[in-house]
């Protein structure tokens, strides 16, 4: 494991159309294990527009950090032992659903696997990740990720060096504006839906059609929330709601509002559980719906390349052989 300290002069750093300086500190890393998703469609493109500037906390300068670690045993045991105490976990929890997508963080990792990542910590058990790079020698790989506000987007998503979208987008997805999806079916919690992070308010829509059976059961844990099923017999939910659309005996339609995005319940932050349910059977929500990636065109990419550039150029020195 190796540890460095950002020389003091920093480096500036444009990211979501704003300049930063890089004053990072310290290595790092963990991660929950998470399942392969189904495999996307071919990457559609993206409009280009001008990004809008990162939400950056009140108070105190937050700092960039970088962190690098070659992988002891798991991520999550990696992540603890290089930042202990809670941020081993928070970090290693947020940079392994960038890469989840695309590598089984349970049987894809080996000891000659290597992490690297530029974040800073927001609070209220919030971490921000600007890049990353997980090497995956399995699969004879280096996956990468960066921050950047895509086209036309109202909100940042990570991107590879070519462009393509790291997360896969749901099709006929109940929320079309999210922060990030920060659960997964069989990601290794226990968890038995998507969870969307949205703020309090967002739309969420009807992914298919069909009639809403019942509304806020089990209200202490479920918050404000909805059922409906569907004609082939699937029951899809939609938990910790802040508001209702739609009641009980309703026939609802592919893409129609049905309730507001919360944070009731048992929630500690605000989001969209979803949920599909064939009788007992709990289906994972990528592998019904389908995913696809997107592609950020000519337009934003020069812009993105600049991003691409200054970060790599900063965390050149963990991945000089990579």
């Amino acid at each position: 494991m190796d540890r460095s300290v950002f020389g003091k002069r920093g480096v500036p750093w444009v990211l979501l159309g704003c300049s930063v300086l890089l004053n990072g500190v310290l290595l790092f890393n963990r991660t929950p294990e998470e399942p392969k998703a189904a495999a996307p469609a071919q990457p559609k493109p993206v409009a280009a527009v001008a990004p809008a500037a990162p939400a950056v906390p009140a108070g105190p300068q937050v700092e960039w950090q970088q962190a690098n670690a070659q992988v002891t045993g798991t991520l999550e045991r990696t992540f603890a032992q290089l930042l202990g105490g809670e941020l081993g976990p928070q970090l290693s929890q947020t940079y392994a659903r960038l890469f989840v997508w695309d590598v089984s963080m349970r049987t894809d990792l080996s000891p000659k696997d290597n992490v690297d990542v530029i974040y800073r910590e927001l609070g209220n058990n919030e971490i921000d990740i600007a890049a990353a790079r997980l090497h995956v020698a399995k699969k004879g790989k280096t996956y990468r990720a960066y921050k950047f506000q895509a086209p036309a987007d109202k909100y940042a998503s990570w991107w590879n060096e070519e462009g393509v979208e790291v997360p896969m987008t749901l099709n006929n997805s109940p929320v079309k504006e999210f922060q990030q999806v920060t659960s997964l079916v069989g990601d290794g919690r226990g968890h038995d839906g998507m969870d969307f992070k949205a703020p309090v308010g967002t739309e969420v829509f009807a992914p298919f059609a069909g009639t809403v059976i019942r509304a806020n059961w089990n209200h202490k844990f479920n918050g404000n929330c909805i059922e409906v099923q569907t004609a082939d017999g699937l029951l899809l939910k939609f938990l910790h709601l802040s508001e209702n659309k739609v009641k009980p005996g309703d026939v609802v339609q592919p893409g129609q509002l049905i309730a507001l995005v919360g944070n009731t319940g048992h929630s500690t932050a605000a989001h969209l559980h979803y949920q599909i349910n064939q009788g007992a059977k709990v289906l994972d929500p990528v592998a019904h719906h389908g995913t696809t990636r997107r592609q950020l065109d000519a337009g934003a990419m020069a812009q993105f390349k600049t991003v691409v550039q200054t970060l790599d150029a900063q965390l050149a020195p963990k991945t000089a052989g990579l």
